[in-house]
């Protein structure tokens, strides 16, 4: 049932499911371990991923790294998947701004950082 349950769900369901039983999110089959990506993102600090929740159910995620026009740095790549999943906890919340610090909302990813976590396999075209 679990099985059938996964592949019919949307993904923010899967997910959900996942953590609930204890299931990794990375795909090991592609190579990616779940352990190894947050060691490798760790390394690339800078940066941080804040949360503020209004009473009125409005959550604001500020993305903060104005040095860098709010690229994500590793770091930041986590702590959005940690606020994500206290979002997704959040009963009271009905809406989300996403803005970035400094009059910039991002530059996109921390080149550093993505490329750490290619694979072999990933540069094969």
């Amino acid at each position: 049932m679990a099985r059938s349950l996964l592949k019919t769900s949307p993904n923010p369901v899967k997910t959900k499911l996942l953590h609930q039983i204890g299931l990794s999110l990375y795909n090991t089959s592609h190579g990616f371990h779940e352990e190894e990506v947050k060691k490798k993102l760790e390394q690339f600090p800078g940066g941080s991923v804040d949360l503020q929740k209004e009473n009125n159910g409005i959550g604001i995620l500020t993305l903060n790294n104005p040095s860098k026009m709010n690229a994500f740095s590793g770091v930041m790549m986590l702590q959005l998947l940690e606020k994500v999943i206290e979002l997704e906890n959040w009963t009271e919340g009905k809406g989300l701004i996403i803005r970035g610090a400094k009059n910039t909302f991002s530059s996109g990813s921390d080149l550093n950082a993505v490329k750490a976590l290619g694979t072999p396999e990933a540069s094969i075209v």
